[in-house]
């Protein structure tokens, strides 16, 4: 039996330093589909050894690409520099490649108002605001997906985020109390991210209620928010804000 046979998982690298076709294309990133891997293998080159030897320098990026069997244990790896038809495949521009595969899957998940929104950033394009409620982005930033580390794990944070980020800190701490469980969520990830905790500490100031329900699910379901914060979020009575 080859040893790409037994493969059922790969894991891509790509040479960030190569230049980046697509905007939100991760540095790293993983295949589990089991119609992606049959994909994958039929590229595969067929004399590459244990670091790949097929000589051709052809493509404008570079990286490598490693098999694991169901086990965990590595099979083979390959240099995307140095095979042809695996690195097309690969390619993170590509039409009919993976990891726009990848993208286009995320993209069809999205609640309905939003998907009109994240079809063109996984297509790498500059999407208008869609003028949704916080409290659907936060459900959306915290929904689990099959395969949370596939090719569009930089896209399921940066498309919610970004969009996180224009909102007023009124506007969001009212989303607080609104959204789902799963909402909380990614309401928690927001709230500890850069795009939150390097606000003016003015923009910073959440009411009690709301940032006692973010506080409340850090410790139980994101403990490694916790310290974050309890550090970043400054406190505001909550007869101060109007809801919007």
């Amino acid at each position: 039996m080859k040893p790409t046979s037994r493969a059922v998982r790969a894991v891509v690298t790509t040479d960030r330093t190569a230049g980046q076709p697509h905007p939100h294309h991760p540095a790293q990133y993983e295949i589990h589909d089991p119609g992606d891997v049959r994909e994958l293998l039929a590229a595969w080159p067929q004399d590459s050894g244990p670091g790949g030897s097929v000589d051709c320098m052809c493509l404008g990026h570079d990286g490598r690409v490693t098999l694991y069997e169901a086990s965990g244990q590595s099979v083979r790896t390959a240099t995307l520099s140095r095979a042809e038809p695996l690195a097309h495949l690969l390619a993170p521009a590509a039409p009919e490649g993976i990891t726009s595969r990848h993208r286009a899957r995320w993209a069809q998940a999205a609640p309905p108002p939003l998907r009109g929104y994240a079809t063109a950033m996984a297509r790498g394009e500059e999407p208008g605001r869609p003028g949704v409620p916080p409290a659907l982005v936060f459900s959306w930033l915290g929904a689990r997906r099959a395969q949370e580390a596939d090719a569009a794990s930089v896209l399921a944070v940066e498309a919610p985020v970004r969009l996180l980020a224009g909102e007023h800190t009124e506007a969001l701490a009212w989303a607080v109390r609104e959204t789902d469980r799963g909402g909380l969520d990614g309401a928690v990830r927001f709230f500890a991210s850069e795009a939150f905790t390097t606000r003016h500490p003015k923009r910073r100031r959440v009411p009690d209620t709301a940032r006692d329900l973010l506080l409340r699910h850090a410790r139980s379901h994101r403990p490694g928010d916790l310290a974050v914060l309890e550090r970043r979020l400054l406190h505001t009575p909550d007869d101060r804000v109007r809801r919007y």
